[in-house]
């Protein structure tokens, strides 16, 4: 019966996939404005498609994260194309934390370590990229992410050892020791660092020339670069939540939320606390660091007080109230700090306050502590808990 189902369902997508194509081509104002629509619709169909198979998900989880993750990013580049730029700017900052708030919940979802140094961590993989893009100005993007990438795991690491031996209060204690510390340490080293002023990366990033024809005539290069930019961090959140996503379900997560629980019967079934811990404490700091180069490629600038100890506070607070140890609150997360700042400004704008004032300087901590505390006294699993429990009571009763 299924295999009947899974037979009639190939030639529907496919004519519906023809139908998409021929209205793309044919409703578009340009050719390669019909071909990247029917490309986009194409794809969508064949996600579906391949989600909608029996057992799929059960017997080839792998397949079916990879389809809804391409799913999740052709949705996503489908409608950033339609956004003005103030917008996809805010989406490509959210992608960039969704990526280090994602880090955050494997370490202390999964692995049940507290770390307060992960806007630390943020800024070494922002230095990192900032130095190399200005020593190495040809590298390619992708490229200097990862020697940000193994800037970060390196340093995680090197945290990581020491680590081992610590839980609880006095691993946070370490962690915030290194957040604290990290701003000072990168005033110590202007040569490389530009001490307080910060870095300016060589060029910026520019769209390339093939993307110019998918606009009409006059389109400004801002609204393209924006595009291209945000596009390109959307694209890397995506890969970095597929493996985050395999990691969680692999042998590894499983062994990781042993620990969490009871390391005791953890060490009694094989696994080595050590190394495991600071496999965690890898991963997080390199998903930080990632984070932390693509918000440097957005903004074109690197600076100290960016990286502050209150930026690890911040992503603390915005990883609980999205949903410790969840995919789904990395990405609430992301979405709450990526438009946090025009939450602000209608606020201001709407009470009369001064922007420059103390008071609105402040504004963004007393919104994220508010959150935090409606959080914890309403929905202590965050947001994604929340939405996850509602969906469970929902299904029971249907």
């Amino acid at each position: 019966m299924r295999l009947d189902r899974t037979r009639r369902r190939a030639p529907i997508a496919m004519v519906v996939a023809v139908v998409a194509t021929v209205l793309s081509l044919v409703s578009a104002a340009t050719t390669r404005e019909g071909v990247a629509l029917s490309i986009a619709f194409d794809l969508a169909i064949a996600c579906v498609t391949t989600l909608s198979l029996p057992d799929l998900k059960s017997s080839h989880p792998v397949v079916s994260r990879a389809a809804l993750t391409l799913l999740a990013l052709d949705v996503a580049i489908f409608i950033t194309f339609f956004l003005n730029s103030s917008t996809n700017f805010n989406l490509a900052t959210g992608a960039a934390m969704s990526i280090v708030l994602l880090g955050l919940s494997f370490l202390t979802g999964a692995s049940g370590q507290i770390s307060l140094g992960n806007g630390a961590f943020m800024g070494v993989g922002a230095f990192a990229m900032a130095i190399w893009s200005n020593h190495h100005a040809t590298t390619p993007i992708f490229l200097t992410l990862l020697i940000a990438v193994a800037c970060g795991a390196l340093v995680g690491l090197l945290l990581g050892l020491p680590a081992t031996r610590l839980r609880g209060p006095y691993l946070a204690g370490m962690t915030l020791a290194f957040a604290v510390a990290f701003t000072f340490i990168l005033s110590s080293f202007n040569s490389w660092t530009g001490g307080d002023s910060g870095l300016q990366l060589p060029t910026e990033a520019t769209a390339p020339r093939w993307l110019d024809g998918f606009f009409h005539a006059g389109t400004s290069p801002l609204t393209t670069t924006t595009l291209y930019i945000t596009d390109f961090s959307i694209i890397v959140a995506g890969v970095a939540f597929f493996f985050m996503a395999n990691l969680f379900a692999s042998r590894t997560g499983r062994a990781m939320r042993l620990i969490r629980d009871n390391d005791v019967a953890a060490e009694l079934v094989g696994i080595s606390l050590p190394r495991t811990r600071v496999a965690a404490f890898i991963v997080s700091s390199a998903y930080a660091a990632l984070g932390g180069a693509l918000l440097t490629l957005i903004n074109n600038s690197v600076s100290p007080q960016t990286y502050s100890f209150a930026l690890s506070v911040t992503i603390l607070s915005l990883i609980v109230i999205g949903g410790i140890g969840t995919i789904s609150g990395a990405v609430i997360g992301g979405i709450i700090y990526a438009f946090s700042t025009n939450a602000i400004s209608w606020i201001t704008t709407q009470t009369g306050l001064n922007p420059q004032g103390n008071f609105a300087s402040q504004l963004n901590g007393i919104i994220f502590g508010g959150l935090l505390i409606l959080t914890m006294l309403f929905a202590p699993l965050g947001i994604a808990g929340a939405l996850r429990h509602l969906w469970s009571r929902i299904r029971s009763r249907t």
